[in-house]
């Protein structure tokens, strides 16, 4: 399937300019014959994992009720207005991770996970809003969406999560297996389980500029060289000693003029910060170490492909691969940004790979970041 199939008969180009970050766009059928990731008990054994992110909603009479996984019993199937909710799906089923990269027309940088929400009849999170863009695709089941471009935002108090206290719906629609409802930041929404349903969310990073702020500096203290210690030969008595004098703020202001944020600083940092693994993300190492000549035989063989958990991202001479950087030289830059842009190496690639590139390869396959096969 065409990265852009998912947008029906809307080109990628009218998508990013009409509605992206924008209007609503309703998609039926935006994956004909779509099937759920998983089957429901299945997806309950996963929220059955420790490291595995999970939520429980119950709406009781208008009584809400929040609860975190990982979860060892459930509440019975037959029982109405419930959600079990699951993020990061993709970073534990291939099937999910092959769905969330049907939407790579957006960049990698902003593409964040899938989440997927399991509804018994009537079950829903209540009006709100997301602070990112999202695409809801409906997999199993019929929900209800109501949706409303209102700007009163405003919040129910006393709630364990963030309802609307006022929702006015502009537009309601039934979304059908395979249809998909694109919103974007800030819109008003509320989706309601017509029966029992699954609804797959593909949401999008967008962090404030002070979360940004904050892990910049973080990043530039870890990095920063400020040769020399302070030091005042010339200094004169003292009429009042508790005073912060002007030839001290002076000296400190200099020097710390000096920390400046150059663009490549900039690079390496964002580049650092979005291919960081989320918290609780683990790589498993393969059972047995294999020799740089065994590995190179066997990748040529089967090829190469990034485990579904790794992010690896490019600029410039720069590659990024979870969390780390480092300068690609030209002779393998091309391999680099491929594996990166296609998420696989066929074999007869690395044929011609430099000795560098395999021994990066090689650790990252001991590290579980990439796995062997390209299919």
């Amino acid at each position: 399937m065409k990265l852009h199939s998912v947008l029906g008969d809307t080109p990628i180009a009218t998508f990013l300019k009409k509605y992206w970050q924008k209007k609503p766009l309703l998609i039926r059928q935006a994956i004909p014959d779509v099937r759920p990731p998983l089957s429901p008990e299945d997806l309950f054994s996963l929220a059955a994992q420790d490291h595995v992110e999970s939520r429980l909603l119950t709406n009781v009479n208008d009584r809400w009720s929040l609860q975190h996984g990982p979860f060892h019993a459930l509440p019975s199937r037959r029982k109405q207005g419930w959600t079990l909710l699951v993020q990061g799906l993709n970073l534990h089923h291939d099937q999910a991770a092959d769905l969330l990269h049907q939407f790579r027309f957006i960049p990698d940088a902003r593409l964040d996970d899938l989440m997927i929400s399991y509804a018994t009849d009537g079950g829903g999170v209540g009006a709100h809003f997301d602070s990112y863009d999202v695409f809801l695709l409906q997999v199993h089941g019929q929900r209800r969406w109501r949706i409303s471009a209102q700007t009163d935002l405003g919040l129910k108090p006393g709630l364990p999560l963030k309802i609307l206290a006022h929702f006015t719906p502009d537009e309601e629609y039934l979304l059908e297996p395979g249809d998909m409802l694109y919103l974007p930041p800030h819109y008003a929404h509320e989706g309601t389980a017509v029966g029992e349903c699954m609804t797959c969310s593909i949401g999008f990073r967008a962090p404030s500029w002070e979360e940004l702020g904050q892990a910049f500096l973080e990043f530039k203290a870890a990095t920063l060289e400020l040769p020399g210690r302070y030091s005042d030969p010339g200094l004169s008595p003292s009429r009042h000693p508790a005073k912060i004098d002007d030839h001290l703020l002076d000296r400190v202001e200099h020097q710390l003029k000096k920390i400046r944020a150059t663009r490549d600083d900039v690079a390496v940092f964002i580049g650092e910060y979005l291919s960081e693994p989320k918290p609780g993300i683990f790589f498993d190492a393969p059972e047995e170490p294999l020799t740089l000549a065994k590995f190179r035989g066997s990748a040529i063989r089967a090829g190469l492909r990034l485990h579904r958990k790794t992010k690896m991202l490019y600029r410039g001479t720069y590659v990024f691969i979870n969390g780390d950087s480092f300068r690609a030289s030209a002779a393998d830059r091309g391999l680099l940004r491929q594996l990166a842009d296609q998420r696989r190496l066929p074999g007869g690639m690395l044929a011609t790979a430099s000795k560098d590139l395999l021994e990066s390869l090689l650790q990252w396959y001991e590290d579980g970041w990439v796995v062997e096969g390209s299919s």
